[in-house]
């Protein structure tokens, strides 16, 4: 027999019927299991409370990245790409703030830009570079307009 997931109200119920420690030791063994889980806790305990400088980290870490990507093929730039795309999306996931989706993927997008890389060799590459701006122009749609229109002029920019 499969073991069944609890619901998420399920599991709220139960962890407000816990001990602090006892939930302190439910935490430090899920993130045992799995990366991500160790990350989001990281994002949850040490960095939610400082979103600025969290960005700002990530868009360094993004750019260090992309550094590496100047004189590869376009097979080992589109791998790349994805690599890069997929560590960008899965910070987006930890932080779930519009402002921070729409500020993470602008500066992959601009990246994408300045590092003159051949996106226009390759349908894929250009694929993903539309994908992303769709996100960018929905994550801005989730924004209050008057931060809508700070990014306006960045999202202008980025157009192929």
């Amino acid at each position: 027999m499969i073991l069944k997931a609890a619901t998420v109200q399920e599991i709220k119920k139960e962890l407000g019927n816990l001990e602090p420690s006892q939930v302190q030791g439910v935490c430090l063994r899920l993130a045992r299991f799995k990366k991500e889980n160790k990350e989001l806790l990281t994002y949850l305990l040490f960095e939610a409370n400082d979103e600025h400088g969290y960005v700002e980290n990530v868009k360094r870490e993004t750019t260090e990245q992309f550094v590496e990507l100047s004189n590869l093929s376009v097979y080992f730039v589109k791998k790349s790409l994805r690599r890069i795309l997929r560590m960008v999306n899965r910070q987006i996931k930890y932080s779930g703030l519009p402002a921070t989706d729409l500020a993470l993927r602008i500066h992959f997008c601009q990246q994408i830009k300045e590092a003159e890389l051949p996106i226009g060799k390759s349908a894929v590459l250009v694929n993903l570079y539309q994908q992303q701006l769709k996100k960018i122009n929905l994550a801005q749609s989730k924004l209050e307009e008057d931060l809508q229109y700070d990014y306006q002029s960045e999202i202008e920019s980025l157009k192929l």
